[in-house]
């Protein structure tokens, strides 16, 4: 089940040593003015996801420059740039301090790095105020980069004030032809203001269910079941998303079969769907 992980200053957040996680890496770099730091994951293909601020980063002898627009999560769409295994990537901080979150995935295959800039990011609303449901999804590493990398997918979720998502809920834990593909999910909370709060529900068909309480900075890590999840009224919800497949990269989900026509009832979710597989 589930790993609740609350902020902290330990890092990386999650590495090979998780031991609920085996295919995720995640970390955040908080840089200073003029700050820099180097990283090198030997096992992980990344995302560098300029979550404020603006950095320059040289993944290897390729140079991405002035990367990030945004002063915050909450202002526009993110800027970011994928290196492969074992690149020696460093980030400096351009112009004032910058958050960027690490985002990565075991890879056995060494690929180009690239750019993902805002204008080629792939989002999609989900649900509705009336259905308590609303949510914006913002793909930054999805099918669209099919071919240029391997198994990590990365995205952004905007929920709206006291609105579900990941919901109806659905579970891809396991590998299962066109029905279900197995995929590690990790997510990254932050809430506007930050005194905001929501919870994340995880269960299983015939398990024990478990309700965690998030805050602004924490995570949790999902390994298996279903895992809906709400956010407090009077407050948006962002979730950093990282997902990796165990066989493939499109993820296939499952709905409880409990809630699946509640599918035909929320606006958006074959969409939803179909921006993943």
């Amino acid at each position: 089940m589930p790993e609740f992980i609350p902020r902290s200053e330990q890092r990386p957040i999650v590495d090979t040593s998780s031991r609920t996680l085996d295919l995720i890496y995640f970390d955040l770099l908080a840089l200073p003015l003029d700050g820099r730091e180097t990283r090198r994951l030997p096992l992980h293909e990344s995302l560098y996801v300029v979550l404020s601020g603006q950095v320059d980063i040289e993944v290897d002898d390729v140079s991405f420059g002035a990367v990030g627009r945004r002063a915050d999560i909450w202002e526009g769409d993110a800027d970011s740039v994928y290196a492969p295994v074992n690149a020696n990537v460093r980030v400096s901080a351009r112009g004032g301090p910058a958050e960027v979150a690490i985002a990565g995935g075991i890879c056995d295959r060494r690929y180009a790095p690239f750019r993902v800039t805002p204008e080629e990011v792939d989002a999609v609303n989900v649900g509705s105020p009336d259905t308590h449901s609303q949510r914006r999804i913002v793909h930054l590493l999805g099918q669209g980069q099919n071919g240029r990398c391997g198994n990590l997918l990365v995205s952004e979720l905007y929920a709206g004030e006291g609105c579900w998502s990941g919901y109806p809920p659905h579970k891809h834990d396991t590998e299962d032809g066109d029905a279900e593909t197995l995929h590690e999910e990790l997510y990254h909370y932050r809430f506007l203001p930050e005194t905001g709060f929501g919870s994340q529900i995880t269960y299983d068909d015939d398990g024990p269910v478990k309700i965690l309480m998030t805050r602004d900075g924490d995570t949790v890590l999902v390994d298996r079941g279903y895992h809906p999840t709400v956010t407090s009224p009077g407050h948006r919800g962002y979730i950093f998303t990282i997902l990796v497949g165990k066989h493939r990269r499109g993820l296939i989900q499952r709905f409880d079969p409990a809630h699946q026509h509640l599918t035909k009832t929320i606006p958006g979710i074959d969409a939803m769907r179909d921006k993943f597989k």
